[in-house]
């Protein structure tokens, strides 16, 4: 009888709860058929994929920046107290264990008002244990166990971040090391049409208008090597920090154009979930609030605690040492709290549903990456095909030039104009390899980096 009224109890306190609220449907997402563009062939990717490029100087600092960047070790110390906070929760399940001594002299008045002397000792042994009757502490030690493997998660996106930052930076600076070559060498082009240009100007050959449109072009290219190199210092600057050092010079390995050698990877869009770590952490976030909700419902339903003591206590006032003991439990159902309860299961169910709306838009972000380095890929390939074209109509039109003014049927100025685009256009191309590689390189990263669960 007393069960079923226990029942009874347990079954209203459950219907305070309410009804379980339900993830909404609008947190839901699913997987695209097909890319927008071409996808390319579906390849496993290596999880050391820069390893392809061959150069040493990359692999190092790549290796160097997993060891010390400061971002990669703030998320390993994330994923340690997560794992303690797991440990923590879980110990609920087990009991609790004490131990109680104590033990000295003292004197009291008998009841004869005679003074007694006594030395005594006890001793307690105490064990507490809370019966997961409707699963709260094991929902709490799940949630807490899922709050860890989201930190892991955590700190693997942060890892293959890391690594294609370092690897885009690495070719930004071989890039950035290729433009200053360019630039001075046109310096280098400038400086003897200069002095072409003042010999035929001293000659009575050429005007002085023509020799300082060739000083201002001289000055112009000679303009961009100090802004060239102030660029690179600051990325190797930015590298160094990256990999954990102080702000410094960077080793220089394989040239720009070797970088390039790279495999572009594909994938289908059903796999993208399962391949980046970020998604996962999202996953195991949700999970991770959805499991706290459920603890949360189930502080509505009663708790049962049980407990339990043996010892014993010895006294000179004793003839032989008395053993204690007791057993007993208790149960504790809220019945008025003022609403405490239905408010933390609200904000557990708010929690649950943010985490929804955060994995939808986790996923989202990630099919935006993976489409724009994809296009990336595509674009800037095409985009280069035009620029090596360019290249050499403007290097053809600047030849013309030249002979035109020597042979006295054009202006300087007209040379003047087919060097500076020619050499705008040369550093475009530049600049387009560059973006080349860090678009693969984006597309490595945005496809997960070779991560598995």
């Amino acid at each position: 009888m007393k069960s079923f009224r226990a029942l009874c109890l347990a079954s209203v306190l459950a219907g305070c709860a309410g009804p379980r609220p339900a993830v909404p449907p609008l947190a839901s997402v699913e997987a695209q058929e097909r890319w927008r563009g071409n996808g390319g062939t579906p390849i496993a990717i290596d999880g050391e994929w820069w390893r392809q490029f061959g150069d040493p100087v990359l692999d190092a600092l790549v290796a160097k920046a997993l060891e010390r960047n400061t971002d990669l070790l703030i998320a390993g110390t994330k994923v340690a107290e997560a794992r303690a906070q797991f440990r923590q929760a879980a110990s609920r399940l087990l009991p609790s264990v004490g131990i109680d001594g104590r033990g000295g002299r003292s004197r009291s008045v008998n009841l004869f008002g005679v003074g007694v002397d006594q030395t005594q000792a006890a001793g307690e042994l105490t064990i507490s244990y809370e019966v997961d009757l409707f699963g709260r502490i094991s929902a709490t030690s799940d949630a807490a166990r899922k709050a860890f493997q989201a930190s892991e998660f955590a700190r693997d996106a942060t890892r293959i971040t890391l690594t294609a930052t370092v690897v885009s930076g690495y070719a930004l600076l071989r890039g950035l090391d290729e433009q200053l070559l360019l630039v001075e060498e046109t310096v280098k082009s400038r400086e003897l049409e200069l002095g072409v240009i003042r010999r035929r100007t001293d000659a009575g050959y050429g005007s002085k208008l023509e020799l300082a449109q060739a000083q201002a072009a001289l000055e112009a290219a000679a303009r961009l090597v100090p802004a060239t190199r102030r660029s690179i210092s600051q990325q190797e600057n930015a590298l160094s920090v990256l990999v954990g050092d102080m702000p410094g010079e960077i080793l220089r390995g394989e040239r720009l154009e070797s970088l390039l050698r790279i495999a572009v990877p594909g994938a289908l869009p059903s796999e993208l979930v399962r391949r980046r770590p970020d998604i996962a952490k999202a996953e195991m976030r949700l999970a991770s609030t959805d499991r706290s909700l459920d603890a949360a419902r189930a502080r509505f339903l009663p708790t049962l605690q049980l407990s339990g003591t043996v010892g014993g206590v010895a006294s000179t006032l004793l003839g032989n040492p008395i053993s204690l003991f007791s057993l007993g439990g208790s149960i504790l159902a809220p019945l008025f709290q003022g609403g405490e309860l239905r408010a933390q299961a609200d904000a557990s169910a708010a929690r649950r549903d943010a985490a929804a709306f955060a994995y939808r838009g986790t996923v989202l972000t990630a099919f935006e990456e993976v489409e724009n380095a994809m296009t990336g890929v595509a674009r800037l390939s095409q985009e280069q095909d035009a620029l090596d074209r360019q290249v050499v109509a403007t290097a053809t039109a600047l030849d013309l030039a030249r002979r035109r003014y020597r042979s006295g049927y054009s202006s300087y100025l007209e040379q003047l104009d087919a060097e500076r685009s020619l050499l705008e256009v040369r550093l475009q191309a530049l600049s387009n390899r560059s973006e080349r590689v860090t678009a693969v390189i984006a597309l490595y990263r945005s496809l997960g980096g070779g991560w598995t669960r």
